[in-house]
């Protein structure tokens, strides 16, 4: 049975999210600021620079300060956690997001564990993740709240239905397969968790409504695997040689766009997609956190 496959644009959603964002910093009484994000990464280049374009052009959108905090690639884990240190004490920055994934001998936990719950706007740190569980996170991560907030949007409901996450990192593919189980309007589902170590993959996916990928493997999803008719989230972000591209390279992700159109029944471009959700939902993550720390924006 042929299928009508519908493109889940990221821009309405991240345009509805932006605004709530806006309106609160404006609300913010007289003379006071507006919230700070700092965003600190190691190294230039890499998938996480689209993210980091995004970041800056949300935060100022919607009137928030943007600082980018760009450490060197040959950072140690040592280094990374005193400038998160040095963050986490300014009482002028109210948001932190530390860009993973960090380059090889830099131990990601122990860096976002410099931040405070409060702080840690991407729920990165093991306090928020720890309290995750219990379903009382001060911030969960924003690229979970992203797809939640993109199924909320375009009405694709998760209660009763079979969902698969593929991937398994503490701070993206675990924290959306435990809000996906949870209670509330975008949960109740039937998670099935798949990973590197999963085999025959088109078998564990046959009977899944909805198929949310976070593996970063160009390619991964095709007709061969995914099943007729189902929703397809691409959380892949990977960049893949382009010679038709200035930088030569662009960016991708898992999902085979030519070959779910027409197959599955949605799916999410990259870019496009889930990406400018995430860095909306960040601005609201920032926000509350600003909240939190100013009491209210006072």
């Amino acid at each position: 049975m042929n299928t009508l496959t519908r493109l889940l644009l990221g821009k309405p959603v991240s345009e509805q999210l932006l605004g709530e964002a806006r309106a609160l910093i404006a609300a913010r009484p007289a003379g006071t600021s507006p919230p700070t994000l700092a965003s600190v990464h190691v190294g230039s280049g890499g998938p996480f620079a689209f993210y980091l374009r995004q970041q800056q052009r949300s935060a100022q959108s919607v009137g928030m300060n943007f600082r980018e905090v760009s450490l060197p690639a040959d950072s140690t884990t040592a280094t990374v956690r005193e400038q998160l240190r040095t963050l986490e004490n300014d009482a002028t920055v109210h948001a932190v997001l530390l860009q993973h994934p960090l380059p090889p001998g830099v131990e990601f936990q122990p860096c976002a564990d410099e931040l405070s719950p409060e702080k840690d706007v991407d729920g990165v740190g093991s306090v928020n993740l720890g309290r995750l569980v219990e379903g009382r996170a001060t911030h969960a991560p924003a690229v979970a709240l992203g797809v939640l907030n993109l199924l909320r949007f375009y009405s694709i409901p998760t209660r009763s239905e079979r969902v698969a996450v593929i991937g398994r990192s503490p701070t993206v593919g675990l924290p959306l397969a435990l809000l996906l189980a949870g209670h509330g309007e975008v949960g109740d589902a039937t998670v099935t968790v798949a990973h590197s170590r999963t085999q025959q993959l088109r078998e564990v996916l046959a009977d899944q409504r909805i198929i949310v990928s976070c593996a970063g493997v160009p390619g991964l999803l095709s007709r061969t695997v995914v099943p007729e008719g189902s929703v397809v989230i691409d959380v892949g972000l990977s960049s893949v040689a382009d010679l038709s591209s200035p930088s030569g390279m662009r960016a991708a992700g898992d999902a085979d766009g030519g070959q779910l159109d027409g197959w599955a029944e949605a799916w999410t471009p990259v870019p496009g997609g889930v990406g400018p959700v995430t860095a909306a939902q960040l601005m609201r993550n920032a926000v509350e956190a600003w909240s939190l720390i100013t009491g209210g924006g006072r």
